[in-house]
């Protein structure tokens, strides 16, 4: 990039760029340089706008965090429509067919960015602890609509749902679980809500 040329939205080009190597090439090939030459920038660009790498990947993570909070809002205002097995499968098989499984990994692979994020995020694992959140808030409005069991602990099922599904779509690569699998897991979760202590 010719040096005086502007760059319009830096961050979102530079965001866009590491999601695309963490896809296509793994947590571990997510180095400034790799995020830089996929951007078409140089190198210093990136160092102009974060602090240091650790700082640009905690941002990045933030910022498909919040996106993840954008695309699940079609989740909410399904509430009261179509079935909730339905509305959930189609959910966490949107969640995990993102980037999201790829961003637990990039996380779990490094210490100082899992530092840095807990200054922003206290608990939990990021991305599946907003996703699980997320979920709860559906199920909560579900509940208070007749939907699923009165008193239901929504925050248990959302992480029962949100674990188990990641645990089935961990380590698959590019071959996700059946639809049937994952409908399985929904319905399996949601009959729970039945014998779960209120």
């Amino acid at each position: 990039m010719p040096t005086g040329v502007a760059i319009r939205d830096v961050r979102e080009q530079l965001f866009g760029a590491a999601e695309r190597v963490l896809l296509r090439d793994g947590p571990n090939a997510l180095t400034s340089r790799a995020v830089t030459t996929e951007a078409g920038c140089a190198k210093g660009v990136l160092h102009k706008h974060f602090a240091d790498f650790d700082a640009f990947l905690a941002e990045f993570v933030l910022d498909r965090i919040a996106r993840l909070d954008e695309r699940t809002a079609a989740l909410r205002d399904a509430a009261g429509t179509g079935t909730v097995a339905d509305n959930l499968t189609a959910a966490v098989t949107a969640l995990f067919s993102s980037a999201a499984l790829a961003l637990v990994g990039l996380i779990t692979a490094r210490d100082e960015l899992r530092a840095r994020l807990r200054r922003d995020l206290p608990a939990g694992v990021p991305v599946l602890t907003e996703a699980a959140e997320l979920i709860a808030a559906y199920l909560a409005a579900e509940r208070d609509l007749g939907r699923i069991t009165p008193g239901a602990d929504v925050d248990t099922l959302a992480a029962m749902l949100i674990g188990t599904t990641h645990l089935r779509y961990a380590g698959r690569g590019d071959t996700p679980p059946e639809p049937d699998t994952v409908r399985r897991i929904v319905t399996a979760v949601l009959t729970t809500a039945d014998r779960l202590p209120t």
